[in-house]
């Protein structure tokens, strides 16, 4: 099991500092392509899922959400996005298996909502606690379980995105390890669910990453 979980482990180091982490910046290489040349199908394909996303992100917020708003949580999808993705490529660190890198995210998203909404809207986060229709008898154990609820929130986003991109390496790793082991007749077989597993966490990556900023913005909005 240790060296099964290796795969995550940020040993590699250079005078004694941990350049795995630097492969979170990776994504920043990318982008320059498109600011700076000329218009590209790469370009137009990103406008379009940023505008796709601010205006998804806009309905989420509702009126009441601050002009400009949408872009953290659009930069905030970029940034997972990118190091789920490069995570796939070999000898490319994912700092987003890491509940250091996660949780990094959600916990400052979080306290900022809460320390927001409790000082400018205290009376809406106090209806927040008890859902409509309530009874008064089960008013108390409401606000048991929405507080509850409310401070695990920076957990769930964290290892969640966390334990998707570690299972889906883990599973990647457990069958590229039964290679050298596997009848040449099998290697084939092996090969393709490879790559149908490669494909999965493609998509996986992708939709972390969406779940992470969605999640963020619902948690936003509920504070105004």
């Amino acid at each position: 099991m240790t060296n099964l979980f290796s795969v995550f482990d940020p040993s590699s180091s250079v005078f004694s500092l941990s350049l795995n982490w630097l492969s979170t910046l990776l994504g920043i290489l990318c982008l320059p392509l498109s600011f700076w040349l000329l218009p590209s199908r790469f370009t137009y394909l990103w406008n379009s899922v940023t505008s796709t996303l601010h205006k998804e992100f806009s309905t989420l917020l509702g009126p009441g959400g601050k002009s400009g708003s949408t872009f953290l949580f659009i930069s905030l999808f970029s940034l997972i996005l990118f190091n789920n993705f490069f995570g796939l490529f070999p000898y490319i660190f994912t700092s987003s298996s890491h509940l250091s890198f996660t949780l990094t995210l959600a916990l400052p998203l979080w306290l900022s909502f809460m320390v927001y909404g409790w000082l400018n809207h205290t009376q809406h986060m106090f209806a927040h606690l008890v859902p409509q229709g309530t009874p008064p008898v089960l008013m108390p154990f409401m606000v048991c379980i929405e507080t509850i609820s409310n401070i695990i929130r920076p957990g769930t986003l964290a290892v969640r995105l966390a334990a998707n991109m570690i299972a889906g390496h883990l599973l990647m790793t457990l069958m590229g390890n039964t290679g050298p082991s596997l009848a040449l007749s099998l290697v084939s077989f092996l090969l393709v669910g490879q790559l149908a597993l490669l494909l999965l966490e493609s998509a996986v990556a992708i939709i972390q990453s969406y779940v992470f900023a969605v999640l963020s913005t619902l948690y936003s909005s509920e504070v105004n």
